[in-house]
């Protein structure tokens, strides 16, 4: 008895086991074309497919059509983590007999008693091809197949508004492509760009001139038109190593793809710059386009005389916030105004770059008193509204509690009284003198007497001189600006040192470098700082051509670096040739 007992049991726990090895799964019955158009001289594939065994297997009559081959069959079964995977093909390879559009219609099957019908399919039969689809090479299929296009998000922006671009690869007819790299990437002269990176390569389904396609973005950038009027954007062409099936199948039932490389190129695009417009533009608009807000902040208002505060301007918001300048700060004349340190925190993305860019002003007041910091405007275009705005801040109140007042002159000093006692306490008085003569020395016509009267006339002039020249530098804005800007680069270029064991801050600070030396040497603006101007200022200052060519290709790699994989021995060569690129340039112009 406890025989059968245990024998019901184990026959129970098999069932068990078999009924969730087999569990039901969804039925799937398809048919798939390798293509949906075709000549009259050409052939297509089609596949019926199935992911349960079924019976009574119908297929349509093909009406238009000619059955060449099939149907031909392929079964395909495993079992992964206890989980059964099924699949059965029926294909056939038809030829159509006319031109026109027709529809294979259902076909159909029975699988445990039901029966289940795929999709009736659409295709279109135009006029012979030159070279029919039995006969095209894994090339043929990869050209027809392969497609690079170049995506731009507006076609008609305004100088210096950001445009994006989006290189995107379609691929159709099952290919597998397997790698890709460039062989022209364009420059975008007169354009500032940045590019947007991209860490993984994902495919998705997209429609390309009307068909389904599978599609991947490839790179992404973000440009900033320089100049106004058409500006052409130069094609990206890569290298594309493609996977293409054929009609064979391997042992198994398996399709055999054939490989092949193919060059594709995203066509040149034509890029239409409006110029920003003359009505309404500020005097004092530096080139600012985009959406921003404007900010004067102080580290502290209530302090002493030689104290230090920071003083901060900072432009927050979204646009070309690498390619203007920022207000500069006037301040009374009783309180020191160091240079400013620059900054910036900014991303990429497909909007623009975002972020703020900022000056720190140090300021030491040397007087006593109340002192107003007067508002700051600044102005920009934005492209949305299509109008310029202003911002003002709010005037800073600097209160100075202890120290000198302003204009009070130094007191002399109180030389303090003392007072002479009489006392009778001498108790003798030397009668008897021993004097002995004094050397006479003539002071007059010595060369100490006409020193003392020629040094004070000579200063006189110095002293014109010296502050001639001192009026004359602080008049001098672009001397100015230009040895601030020397400063900067020495300072950046010193702070990549620091940091060359990280290397995106490295090549900022080296591109922040590079930019200062040349805002300090060229006497350029900040807005001006695109290649073609400095490769004309820099032939127009007799630099040639192949020295200008190493100095642009640094400025690019400088800004790719930062997103590409860089080994510390690749740093280490930029940062010593960069030295070395400044050097050169520095004795030359």
């Amino acid at each position: 008895m406890k025989t059968m007992k245990f024998y019901h049991f184990l026959v129970l726990f098999g069932l068990l086991i078999s009924l969730q090895g087999f569990a039901q799964e969804t039925v799937e019955f398809a048919v798939n074309l390798s293509k949906s158009k075709l000549g009259i001289n050409e052939r297509i594939r089609v596949d019926f497919s199935m992911n349960q065994d079924g019976d009574q297997f119908t297929p349509p009559d093909f009406k238009g059509f000619r059955v060449v081959m099939g149907p031909s069959q392929s079964t395909s079964s495993s079992w992964i983590n206890g989980v059964r995977s099924f699949k059965r093909t029926f294909s056939y390879t038809i030829a159509p007999i006319q031109k026109g559009t027709f529809t294979i219609s259902q076909a159909s099957v029975v699988i445990d008693g039901k029966t289940y019908k795929t999709q009736s399919k659409e295709v279109i039969v135009t006029d012979a091809v030159k070279k029919p689809s039995d006969q095209l090479t894994a090339y043929d299929i990869a050209e027809e197949k392969l497609h690079l296009v170049a995506e731009v998000s507006k076609n008609s922006p305004y100088l210096n508004e950001p445009i994006t671009v989006v290189y995107k690869l379609y691929v159709g007819g099952n290919i597998n492509v397997s790698n890709f790299r460039p062989l022209e990437n364009p420059t975008y002269e007169n354009f500032w760009s940045s590019e947007i990176p991209i860490n993984k390569y994902s495919f998705s389904s997209g429609t390309y001139k009307g068909e389904p396609y599978n599609v991947v973005d490839l790179k992404r950038v973000v440009l900033y038109p320089q100049m106004t009027g058409e500006l052409v954007l130069e094609p990206l062409s890569l290298e594309i190593t493609a996977d293409v099936p054929t009609n064979r199948r391997d042992f198994f039932g398996g399709v055999i793809y054939s490989s092949t490389n193919k060059v594709v190129t995203a066509g040149k695009r034509t890029i239409d710059v409006k110029s920003l417009p003359e009505e309404g533009k500020p005097a004092n608009f530096s080139g600012a386009v985009g959406d921003y807000n404007f900010f004067v902040e102080a580290s502290k208002n209530i302090l002493n005389a030689g104290e230090s505060l920071q003083l901060k301007v900072r432009v927050k918001g979204t646009g070309n916030l690498k390619l203007f300048q920022i207000p500069e700060v006037k301040v009374p004349a009783s309180i020191e105004r160091y240079d400013p340190e620059f900054s910036e925190d900014i991303k990429t993305t497909f909007g623009g770059m975002q972020g703020e860019v900022s000056n720190s002003y140090t300021l030491v007041p040397g007087y006593k008193g109340k002192y107003p910091i007067p508002s700051i405007s600044f102005s920009y275009f934005n492209p949305k509204t299509k109008r310029y705005h202003s911002i003002d801040s709010e005037e800073v109140l600097l209160q100075i509690l202890e120290g000198p007042e302003l204009g009070q002159e130094d007191q002399p000093n109180q030389v303090q009284k003392l007072e002479v006692v009489a006392d009778d306490q001498f108790k003798f008085i030397e009668l008897q003198t021993k004097l002995s003569p004094i050397e006479k020395k003539n002071f007059f016509g010595t060369l100490n007497y006409y020193l003392s009267w020629l040094l004070p006339l000579l200063l006189i002039p110095l002293a014109i001189i010296y502050g001639k020249n001192r009026q004359k530098r602080r008049g001098d804005v672009e001397g100015n600006r230009s040895r601030r800007a020397n400063q900067l680069a020495k300072k950046y270029l010193s702070a990549a040192k620091k940091a060359i064991a990280d290397k995106e801050e490295f090549y900022v600070a080296l591109e922040r470098a590079l930019h200062h030396f040349l805002k300090a040497k060229l006497k350029i603006e900040t807005s001006e700082l695109n290649k073609d101007k400095i490769a004309e200022i820099l032939l127009e200052r007799g630099i040639e051509k192949d020295d200008i060519k190493e100095l642009i290709q640094l400025l690019e790699h400088c800004d790719m670096a930062r997103y590409s994989p860089i080994s510390a021995g690749e740093i280490q060569t930029d940062y010593q040739q960069s030295i070395a690129t400044i050097s050169k340039l520095d004795k030359k112009i």
